[in-house]
């Protein structure tokens, strides 16, 4: 890592915010060459089950896009959506449509102003996308009736609510045709003070976006002594809404930093549509990676200059005292970040022991996970980065797992890209290539979004497999 980016990671606010307000101080500055598009091939593949040839979804301009959500319309499981970090927007906010599953894309920059990443996307049951971002300390989101091929205004809906930073912000849209509260809107943020103070709060909408009420559901966690970050949510059946997100001690060194810290991953939920929330819990606690070059609060991708978070992403089936919930992380052993995944049997009230996603004999390193569980047949799918294949633990190939038995054990892993990408090529010199990836079913498809560096700058490609 440069000597100019060394301590623009070294804080508890999410990557994606911090890279951007960098960004447009001149304090980070691209380094990738210019990437030209090409004619893609078709996400579709025979017999299955099979491997999808990755797509750039991206635009392909000659700065770097990462942090990769996906979403599918459940109108039209061809219409698929995801967005970016996008510097080459002027917003720096990039989303990005497909309407025939994922084979071609349109690409559209986030209108308003003060942008800072952090994208989120999502469909509700009327087939109507919903995209969003931090924008102005606060987090801004805008609809679209066509599929995600243009937005209206990007409006502020959620405001920063302890004085500093909406951090971190993840949506979730009501799916379920039977809910009562269908089609509500879902935004969980990491709400942060000038002191670093942070605090986990969800909006909720049930007018299509217009309007959010906000509420806290963690204890506020003091600076330095803990640190709240990185939420993600999930909804059952019925409407319950499930929230995970990390607590770790900021105690190993100074200034503080969460690195190397046995970290603690909450749990609540909320069965009246967002308008309460249990008391929090502690579901598991896992390690995060260290920080032997000071550069990141989070930990170090080893071998590299990379920050890189442990996102705890979840989903859930099922309603009530019987919803199967589960969660995605990565746990460092000591020599490995290596996937888990933790399971609840009874709507979150007790939690199971970690599950290994691949045999411990498996070498390099597994990061940036994400899960989800297809409401049609209950298999959980999981995907992440992986660098089995590099001898010197350096590049990574998109991966994905599953488990047809509620996430008891689960199948080898396969890559799902047989070209590897060099994280020093992320296009910011090996210094950010984003916070998180996404994945989401369409029925028989689980589909990836990540950040691909073969073009030598991040682009967000889209892989899958089909079962």
């Amino acid at each position: 890592m440069s000597a100019q980016n060394q301590h623009i990671f070294d804080k508890p606010q999410s990557g994606g915010y911090l890279a951007a307000e960098a960004f447009k101080s001149g304090a980070l500055r691209p380094q990738g060459a210019v990437t030209n598009r090409i004619s893609p091939p078709s996400l579709t593949c025979s017999p299955a089950p099979c491997v999808f040839t990755p797509v750039n979804a991206s635009e392909g301009g000659t700065n770097p896009v990462n942090e990769d959500p996906i979403s599918v319309n459940p109108t039209n499981s061809m219409n698929l959506l995801t967005g970016a970090n996008d510097y080459n927007c002027g917003n720096i906010q990039g989303y990005f449509a497909s309407q025939d599953g994922g084979t071609t894309w349109s690409h559209v920059c986030s209108g308003g102003s003060g942008g800072d990443g952090d994208p989120i996307v999502g469909f509700d049951l009327n087939g109507v996308a919903y995209a969003g971002g931090i924008q102005n300390s606060g987090i801004a989101v805008a609809s679209s009736t066509n599929g995600g091929a243009t937005f209206g205004t990007f409006k502020q809906v959620i405001k920063p609510e302890l004085g500093s930073l909406s951090d971190k912000p993840w949506m979730e849209i009501d799916t379920n045709p039977a809910s009562p509260f269908k089609n509500d809107i879902y935004i969980s943020t990491t709400q942060f003070a000038t002191n670093s103070n942070s605090q986990i709060w969800v909006a909720h909408s049930a007018d299509g976006g217009k309007t959010f009420t906000d509420v806290a559901v963690s204890a506020l966690a003091k600076y330095p002594s803990t640190v709240n970050q990185f939420s993600d949510l999930a909804v059952g059946a019925d409407g319950t809404v499930y929230l995970n997100w990390i607590n770790c001690p900021a105690s190993n060194g100074n200034p503080p930093y969460c690195g190397g810290q046995v970290t603690n991953i909450m749990f609540s939920k909320s069965s009246d549509g967002g308008t309460t929330w249990s008391t929090p819990s502690v579901a598991t606690t896992v390690t995060l990676v260290t920080d032997p070059t000071g550069c990141c609060f989070y930990g170090t991708l080893p071998n590299t200059g990379e920050r890189v978070s442990d996102i705890p992403s979840n989903g859930v089936i099922g309603s009530g005292a019987t919803a199967r919930v589960s969660f995605a992380v990565y746990n460092w052993t000591g020599t490995q970040m290596q996937q888990e995944v933790v399971t609840s049997t009874n709507g979150g009230s007790t939690w199971g022991t970690p599950v290994i996603v691949n045999a411990t004999s498996t070498t390099g390193d597994q990061f940036f996970q994400w899960l989800n569980i297809n409401q049609k047949n209950g298999r959980v799918g999981v995907t992440w980065l992986d660098r089995r294949n590099d001898p010197s633990n350096l590049s990574y190939q998109p991966f994905f797992a599953y488990s047809a038995n509620g996430g008891k054990s689960f199948s080898a892993g396969h890559a799902l890209s047989s070209k590897k990408s060099n994280p020093d090529n992320d296009g910011f010199g090996g210094t950010f290539m984003g916070d998180y990836t996404g994945n989401a079913w369409n029925g028989k498809a689980l589909y990836q979004s990540y950040m691909d560096t073969t073009t030598k700058t991040c682009q967000d490609f889209v892989t899958g497999v089909t079962f």
